[in-house]
C-alpha cells in the first residue's frame, strides 16, 4: 500500500537571511516536513549549513527535519545532527565505506534512516539494503546546487525502486529531490516517489501557499488514480 504523498520545501532555496520566517510560512502553508541539505565542500562541490543552523530552525518548528547529508565520512556527524534535532537522516550510498552499517548507526539514535543515490548510481545500491531503512532518495539533478533542471531518467529509478519494495512487501517512503516544480511533480509522484523535495519550485513563488496548493492539488489526482 502506497503512503501519502508529502511535500518537503527544501530552505538551500530559501532567504537566509530570514530563515526562520521562511520556515514559519511554508509550515503555514501547508509543508509535511522541511528538508535540510548539508553540504562539505568535498563530497559536492559546495558548502552550505550545519548543526548550529538546524538547532536554530528546531526551536521555530514543529515539521519533521529532514536532514540530506552530502558529506564524506557522514557517521563521524550523525549523533551531533540527532542532539541538534533531525528527525530523519539521508545518507549517500556513494559516501559511505560501509552504508549499511552507517544506517543502522542512524537507526539506533532513533530517528528514520535513509539511503540516497545520486543520478548515475543504481538504485539498487540503496536497495540491497532496504530491510535497514525508513526511505530511499532518489536524487533527480547531480547534488550539490540548488535550482537545476530535472533529470528524466529518475523516473525510471523511482518506478524501479517502487516495483522493486512492492515485491519484496517493503513499504518505505520513496523521496526523490531536485528540479521538483508544478509542472513534474505529479510525473514524480505517479512513478512512485511519495516523498517530494521542492526547493526553487517553492521559495521562488510569489506565494508559498498558492504553490504548494496548486502541488497539493496534482499529488491528490495521482492519489486518487492509485486509489
Amino acid at each position: 500500500m502506497r503512503r501519502p504523498c508529502k511535500l518537503a520545501p527544501s530552505i538551500l532555496s530559501a532567504d537566509f537571511a530570514r530563515l526562520g520566517e521562511e520556515v514559519r510560512t511554508v509550515e503555514a502553508a501547508g509543508a509535511d516536513l522541511i528538508h535540510f541539505d548539508v553540504m562539505d565542500g568535498h563530497f559536492v562541490p559546495n558548502i552550505s549549513i550545519g548543526i548550529p543552523v538546524l538547532q536554530s530552525l528546531r526551536a521555530v518548528t514543529k515539521l519533521p527535519l529532514d536532514v540530506h547529508l552530502m558529506i564524506e565520512h557522514p557517521e563521524r556527524y550523525i549523533e551531533a545532527f540527532v542532539k541538534a534535532g533531525a528527525d530523519s537522516i539521508s545518507v549517500h550510498v556513494e559516501a559511505c565505506d560501509d552504508v549499511l552499517a552507517v544506517a543502522r548507526l542512524v537507526r539506533g539514535f532513533g530517528v528514520r534512516t535513509s539511503a540516497a543515490v545520486n543520478p548515475e548510481t543504481d538504485v539498487r545500491e540503496a536497495l540491497r539494503i532496504a530491510d535497514a531503512l525508513d526511505m530511499i532518495l532518489v536524487m533527480s539533478v547531480h547534488p550539490g546546487f540548488g535550482g537545476q533542471e530535472f533529470i528524466p531518467s529518475a523516473l525510471d529509478k523511482l518506478r524501479y525502486a517502487r516495483d522493486e519494495l512492492d515485491r519484496r512487501g517493503l513499504n518505505l517512503d520513496i523521496e526523490i529531490d531536485g528540479g521538483i516544480k508544478v509542472d513534474n511533480i505529479a510525473a514524480a509522484a505517479a512513478a512512485g516517489a511519495n516523498v517530494l523535495v521542492s526547493g526553487s519550485g517553492i521559495f521562488s513563488a510569489l506565494s508559498y501557499a498558492g504553490v504548494v496548493s496548486q502541488m497539493r492539488q496534482r499529488l491528490a489526482a495521482v492519489e486518487l488514480l492509485a486509489s
